[in-house]
Protein backbone atom coordinates (compact mmCIF):
# COMPACT_ATOMS: atom_id res chain seq x y z
CA UNK A 1 0.00 0.00 0.00
CA UNK A 2 1.37 3.23 -0.59
CA UNK A 3 2.16 5.93 1.96
CA UNK A 4 -0.66 8.17 0.36
CA UNK A 5 -3.47 5.71 1.43
CA UNK A 6 -4.56 5.35 4.78
CA UNK A 7 -6.45 2.31 6.33
CA UNK A 8 -9.53 3.85 7.76
CA UNK A 9 -11.96 0.65 8.22
CA UNK A 10 -12.89 -3.07 7.26
CA UNK A 11 -15.94 -4.66 5.61
CA UNK A 12 -16.77 -7.40 8.36
CA UNK A 13 -19.67 -8.80 6.49
CA UNK A 14 -22.57 -8.38 5.15
CA UNK A 15 -25.56 -6.69 6.34
CA UNK A 16 -29.12 -7.81 5.30
CA UNK A 17 -30.00 -8.99 1.62
CA UNK A 18 -29.57 -6.15 -0.24
CA UNK A 19 -26.38 -5.96 -0.66
CA UNK A 20 -25.35 -3.54 2.80
CA UNK A 21 -22.13 -4.36 4.14
CA UNK A 22 -21.06 -4.29 7.47
CA UNK A 23 -18.26 -1.59 8.14
CA UNK A 24 -15.80 -1.06 11.57
CA UNK A 25 -14.53 2.52 11.28
CA UNK A 26 -10.70 3.24 12.51
CA UNK A 27 -11.58 6.84 12.59
CA UNK A 28 -11.43 8.94 16.03
CA UNK A 29 -15.05 9.78 15.16
CA UNK A 30 -16.12 6.49 13.48
CA UNK A 31 -18.75 8.29 11.41
CA UNK A 32 -16.29 10.31 9.61
CA UNK A 33 -14.78 7.11 7.53
CA UNK A 34 -18.04 8.82 4.82
CA UNK A 35 -16.24 11.93 4.69
CA UNK A 36 -13.36 10.59 2.86
CA UNK A 37 -15.32 8.38 0.32
CA UNK A 38 -15.15 7.04 -2.32
CA UNK A 39 -12.24 4.62 -0.37
CA UNK A 40 -9.97 2.54 -2.01
CA UNK A 41 -8.87 -1.38 -1.67
CA UNK A 42 -5.71 -2.59 -0.49
CA UNK A 43 -3.92 -2.10 -3.52
CA UNK A 44 -5.75 0.48 -4.48
CA UNK A 45 -7.08 -0.79 -8.05
CA UNK A 46 -11.08 -0.16 -7.10
CA UNK A 47 -12.52 2.70 -5.17
CA UNK A 48 -15.78 2.51 -3.50
CA UNK A 49 -18.25 5.02 -3.12
CA UNK A 50 -19.95 4.65 0.32
CA UNK A 51 -22.92 6.05 2.33
CA UNK A 52 -23.86 5.14 5.85
CA UNK A 53 -27.28 3.71 6.47
CA UNK A 54 -27.36 3.01 10.15
CA UNK A 55 -25.29 2.14 12.73
CA UNK A 56 -24.98 -1.27 13.63
CA UNK A 57 -23.14 -3.04 16.70
CA UNK A 58 -19.75 -3.09 16.75
CA UNK A 59 -19.99 -0.59 13.59
CA UNK A 60 -22.23 0.75 10.86
CA UNK A 61 -24.33 -0.34 7.82
CA UNK A 62 -22.82 0.89 4.83
CA UNK A 63 -24.37 0.57 0.47
CA UNK A 64 -21.14 0.71 -1.30
CA UNK A 65 -21.62 1.75 -5.21
CA UNK A 66 -21.93 -1.63 -7.35
CA UNK A 67 -22.98 -3.63 -4.52
CA UNK A 68 -26.70 -4.91 -4.83
CA UNK A 69 -26.54 -8.09 -3.60
CA UNK A 70 -25.75 -10.37 -0.07
CA UNK A 71 -23.56 -12.54 -2.23
CA UNK A 72 -21.02 -9.89 -3.23
CA UNK A 73 -21.42 -7.83 0.57
CA UNK A 74 -20.12 -11.68 1.42
CA UNK A 75 -17.40 -11.68 -1.10
CA UNK A 76 -16.42 -8.12 0.48
CA UNK A 77 -15.74 -9.39 3.75
CA UNK A 78 -12.34 -8.35 5.35
CA UNK A 79 -11.45 -6.21 2.86
CA UNK A 80 -9.90 -3.23 4.35
CA UNK A 81 -10.65 0.22 3.21
CA UNK A 82 -8.47 3.47 2.52
CA UNK A 83 -8.36 6.65 2.52
CA UNK A 84 -6.60 8.75 0.15
CA UNK A 85 -4.48 10.72 3.30
CA UNK A 86 -4.33 13.99 1.69
CA UNK A 87 -8.32 13.88 2.49
CA UNK A 88 -7.77 13.17 5.82
CA UNK A 89 -7.36 15.79 8.98
CA UNK A 90 -4.33 17.29 9.61
CA UNK A 91 -3.57 15.81 13.27
CA UNK A 92 -1.67 17.80 16.08
CA UNK A 93 1.71 17.35 17.63
CA UNK A 94 0.77 14.92 19.88
CA UNK A 95 -1.43 12.69 17.98
CA UNK A 96 -0.18 10.24 15.00
CA UNK A 97 -2.19 7.85 12.26
CA UNK A 98 -0.87 3.88 13.60
CA UNK A 99 0.38 3.45 9.80
CA UNK A 100 3.48 6.45 9.96
CA UNK A 101 4.54 4.64 13.66
CA UNK A 102 4.74 1.01 11.72
CA UNK A 103 8.87 0.19 10.98
CA UNK A 104 10.21 3.11 13.42
CA UNK A 105 13.78 1.88 15.14
CA UNK A 106 12.53 2.20 19.02
CA UNK A 107 15.56 3.48 21.53
CA UNK A 108 15.55 3.20 25.24
CA UNK A 109 16.67 6.85 27.18
CA UNK A 110 20.31 5.70 26.84
CA UNK A 111 20.46 5.63 23.16
CA UNK A 112 20.47 1.62 22.88
CA UNK A 113 18.29 0.45 19.78
CA UNK A 114 15.66 -2.05 21.12
CA UNK A 115 13.89 -2.81 18.20
CA UNK A 116 10.92 -1.93 15.49
CA UNK A 117 7.71 -1.56 16.13
CA UNK A 118 5.93 -3.84 13.97
CA UNK A 119 2.08 -2.53 15.21
CA UNK A 120 0.08 -0.31 17.08
CA UNK A 121 -3.17 -2.31 19.10
CA UNK A 122 -6.35 -0.61 20.09
CA UNK A 123 -8.31 -3.10 22.41
CA UNK A 124 -10.39 -0.39 24.17
CA UNK A 125 -8.08 0.18 26.99
CA UNK A 126 -5.23 2.38 25.89
CA UNK A 127 -3.24 1.78 22.49
CA UNK A 128 -0.15 -0.69 22.77
CA UNK A 129 2.81 -0.48 20.72
CA UNK A 130 4.45 -3.73 19.92
CA UNK A 131 8.14 -4.05 19.93
CA UNK A 132 9.87 -7.02 17.97
CA UNK A 133 13.94 -6.61 18.16
CA UNK A 134 16.73 -9.17 18.67
CA UNK A 135 16.65 -9.17 22.66
CA UNK A 136 13.47 -10.26 22.97
CA UNK A 137 11.73 -13.96 22.42
CA UNK A 138 9.13 -12.72 19.37
CA UNK A 139 7.71 -9.11 20.83
CA UNK A 140 6.73 -7.05 23.66
CA UNK A 141 3.74 -4.69 24.46
CA UNK A 142 4.51 -1.63 25.43
CA UNK A 143 1.45 0.85 26.57
CA UNK A 144 1.77 3.63 24.29
CA UNK A 145 1.28 6.72 26.41
CA UNK A 146 3.42 9.67 27.06
CA UNK A 147 5.62 8.59 30.26
CA UNK A 148 5.76 5.58 28.22
CA UNK A 149 6.59 6.90 24.98
CA UNK A 150 7.87 10.21 25.79
CA UNK A 151 9.61 11.31 21.90
CA UNK A 152 8.42 10.16 18.26
CA UNK A 153 10.78 11.47 15.98
CA UNK A 154 8.61 10.96 12.24
CA UNK A 155 11.42 12.80 10.36
CA UNK A 156 14.42 10.87 11.94
CA UNK A 157 12.33 7.51 11.84
CA UNK A 158 12.32 6.90 15.33
CA UNK A 159 10.94 6.48 18.87
CA UNK A 160 12.80 6.89 22.33
CA UNK A 161 10.86 4.91 25.13
CA UNK A 162 10.59 4.45 29.31
CA UNK A 163 9.10 2.11 29.93
CA UNK A 164 7.55 0.92 33.14
CA UNK A 165 9.97 -1.49 34.92
CA UNK A 166 9.64 -5.06 34.17
CA UNK A 167 7.60 -4.52 30.75
CA UNK A 168 10.78 -4.78 28.56
CA UNK A 169 13.67 -7.69 29.30
CA UNK A 170 16.52 -5.98 31.42
CA UNK A 171 14.05 -3.10 32.51
CA UNK A 172 13.99 -5.07 36.19
CA UNK A 173 12.57 -8.40 37.03
CA UNK A 174 11.77 -10.26 34.24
Amino acid sequence: MSDDRICVGVVTGSFGVRGDVRLKSFCAEPSAIADYSPLWNEDGTTSHAITITRAVKGGFGVRMAGVTSKEQADGLKGMKLYANRDDLPSLPDDEYYYTDLIGLDVFDTGGEKLGRINAVHDHGAGDLLEIAGPAFKGSVLLPFTAEAVPTIDLTAGRVIVDPPVGILPGTGDD
